[in-house]
Parts: C-alpha cells; structure tokens; sequence
C-alpha cells in the first residue's frame, strides 16, 4: 500500500505542476541523502551530514530556478566554496581519525545522490517550460521493468546475473525488465510525442542496462554494511535509495541522452 500511495503522490506532484513537483522531489532529494549520509554513519564513518543535505538541497534549488526561471547559471560557482567548507570543518574534529576517509564520503553523497535529484529539473524542463511527460515515462518505464524482473526471476530465474553482489538477480529477470520496459516504451512513444519512439526507446535501454547496475550498487552498498534495506522510510519497501537506485544512476545517463541527440 506505501509503494501504490507514494507513487500516486509522485505522479501527482508531477502532474499539478512545476511547484508542487519542486516541493516532492526537494524532499525525496534530501530524505535521500540524509539516508545516504546515515547509512556511513552506521560504519562508523563521519561525514558532516547536515553541511552534505543544505549543499545538496542547494543544488536542488539552483538547478530549478536556473532551469525554470532562467536565474544567471553563474550561481552555481557559489556550492564550490560551500563544498570546501568540508575541509575546514575537519581540522577542528579532534575525535575524527579518518578525516580523508569522511571528506570522500561527504564528496560521494553529493555526486552520487544529490546531483542526480539536480539534474532532474534538466528533464522537466528539457523543452524550454515546464514538462512532466518525459519524468513521467522514465518512472513508468523504470516501474514496468522492476515488475517484470520480478516476475520473470520468481517464475523462470535459473541464470544467476550477479551473484556475489544480489543473488537473486537472473538474467531471466533481466529479459523479463526490459520486455516490460520496451512495452511501455511503446506506449509512451503513443501517448506521450515529446519524444519520438525511437527516443524512448533509448531510454529504455538506458534503464535496462544503467537502471540495472543503480540496483547492483545499492545492493553492493547494503552488502558491505551486512544490511538487508538502506531504511525504514517506507514501510514494505525499505528506504528511499531502495526506491530510487535505479533511477538515481539512470538519470545523468537521460540527461546527456537529451542534451547531445534529442
């Protein structure tokens, strides 16, 4: 029921408009890296989480109101000094005795998970105004493909994809995720002409293969911690990186897919 109801809310935000779509996907950006930095905390790593979720969240903003409000793009040089305060900050920590380590760990959660949330707006906003369609084809498609993986795995999986990092991955499952997101890349490309059928297409594949190795390294992330969900957030279906892994990775992939051919 938390899976259905948050992603009822997602499309939703989507759908009203640009404000209330910054509003969800603000909050999903933070909750995750917040997540994000929590998870290397529980090994005892010490990365400054509240300066990591306002650079982040910052990144969020700048990116929206560059994108949609057509703000100077030079506002973005002012998250690089913030970024270096990290490295202040940890000469005043006496009780910190891996401050590279830390300051690596700050720099990842900024590249792996907000960044990504950033690069979104590119998406809505990758015709000029306002667009939701594309956003909303790639979580359809990527959602399409989680099913069929799990279907086509529970039903026929034989061939293990990668079992030192998931075991339960087969490339049966594979098969079965990107029939399923060709499908939807069909009728995407019917229902929804901001790209031609050949486009979504490719962002299909984008999401087979890179939505893919998203779910591997969540899943590598979890191994070496010895941890079965990245949270609790949502109740039945673990945390927010458990949720957008995929398409946490997928998306710069979509983004330079845009920008250089479409």
């Amino acid at each position: 029921m938390a899976g259905f109801l948050g992603a009822f809310v997602i499309i939703a935000s989507l759908v009203y408009g640009q404000w209330s779509y910054f509003v969800i996907f603000f909050a999903l950006a933070l909750f995750s890296l917040w997540e994000f930095y929590r998870l290397m905390k529980l090994q005892n790593y010490l990365p400054i989480r509240v300066l990591g979720v306002i650079i982040g969240g910052l990144m969020f903003v700048f990116s929206f109101l560059i994108e949609s409000q057509n703000w100077n793009s030079n506002y973005y040089y002012a998250l690089f000094p913030l970024a270096s305060l990290s490295l202040v900050v940890k000469l005043y920590k006496k009780t910190d005795n891996n401050p590279i380590i830390n300051i690596a760990i700050f720099y990842l959660g900024i590249t792996y998970v907000a960044l990504p949330f950033a690069l979104m707006n590119m998406v809505v906003f990758h015709g000029g105004g306002y667009g939701y369609k594309i956003l909303l084809g790639l979580l359809l498609i990527i959602w399409a493909s989680d099913t069929g993986a799990y279907f086509a795995g529970t039903f026929f999986g034989k061939t293990k994809l990668f079992q030192r990092i998931s075991p339960k991955k087969s490339w049966e499952g594979l098969v079965g995720g990107a029939i399923m997101a060709v499908l939807f890349a069909f009728i995407m490309s019917r229902y929804h002409t901001d790209l031609y059928l050949w486009e979504w297409l490719v962002v299909a594949a984008i999401v087979v293969v890179v939505g893919t190795y998203g779910d591997l390294v969540e899943s590598l992330f979890k191994r070496s911690m010895e941890i079965k969900d990245s949270g609790a957030s949502i109740p039945g279906h673990g945390g927010f990186l458990d949720r957008f892994d995929s398409l946490i990775l997928s998306i710069p992939f979509i983004v330079v897919f845009l920008k250089l051919f479409n």
